[in-house]
C-alpha cells in the first residue's frame, strides 16, 4: 500500500511537472516581419515581431554576452546588439539593390520584442527580396512570416528554417 502511494506521489509530480513546462514555454517558435512602403513618405518601415525570450538568446549567443532585454543595465548595449543582428541575419533588397537597415529602436510588448527599422526608399518598389537567417542557430523549428504592403497592395509568405529567401514584386 505504501508503495503505490509513493508511486502515485512519483506520477502526480511528472504530471504537475509536465503541466509547469508547458505553461510557461512557448513550444513554437515564430517570428513576424511587417514591411510597410508609402511612395507619399519615401521610405520602408520594418517592424520584426519576435518572442522576447527567444532574441535575448540569439543575442547572447551570436555576440557571447549576458544581456537582458527587459531589465538592460545599458540600454545602448542591447540597441546595439539587435541592430548588429539583424544587420548580419537580415537582407532587404529592393529594386535589386541590398538596403542598409537603419535602426530605430525596440519595445517589449507582452512576451514579444518589437524591432524597428527604416529604410529610405525613393524610387517606387517594384521587386522585394528578403535573406533572412535570424534564430536559425538557435532553434531548428524557426519560422518567419513575412507580410509587405506597397501602397495598400499586400502580400504575405512564411519561410521555414533551412529555407531562408523570400522575393514578391509588386
Amino acid at each position: 500500500m505504501k508503495i503505490l502511494r509513493n508511486q502515485i506521489k512519483i506520477y502526480l509530480s511528472l504530471i504537475l511537472a509536465g503541466i509547469c513546462l508547458f505553461t510557461y514555454a512557448h513550444p513554437f517558435y515564430v517570428s513576424i516581419i511587417n514591411i510597410a512602403y508609402s511612395s507619399s513618405k519615401k521610405k520602408i518601415e520594418i517592424s520584426a515581431r519576435i518572442f522576447y525570450d527567444d532574441l535575448e538568446l540569439a543575442l547572447n549567443h551570436d555576440g557571447n554576452t549576458n544581456l537582458n532585454i527587459l531589465k538592460p543595465q545599458r540600454k545602448e548595449s542591447i540597441d546595439s546588439a539587435i541592430s548588429a543582428y539583424f544587420e548580419k541575419y537580415l537582407r532587404v533588397s529592393t529594386n535589386g539593390k541590398i538596403q542598409v537597415l537603419n535602426y530605430v529602436g525596440y519595445e517589449i510588448e507582452d512576451e514579444v520584442a518589437w524591432c524597428y527599422f527604416e529604410v529610405p526608399q525613393l524610387q517606387p518598389l517594384k521587386k522585394l527580396e528578403i535573406y533572412t537567417r535570424m534564430l536559425y542557430n538557435n532553434f531548428k523549428n524557426q519560422s518567419h512570416i513575412f507580410h509587405a504592403t506597397v501602397d495598400g497592395l499586400r502580400q504575405s509568405t512564411k519561410i521555414d528554417n533551412p529555407k531562408s529567401f523570400v522575393k514578391m514584386e509588386f
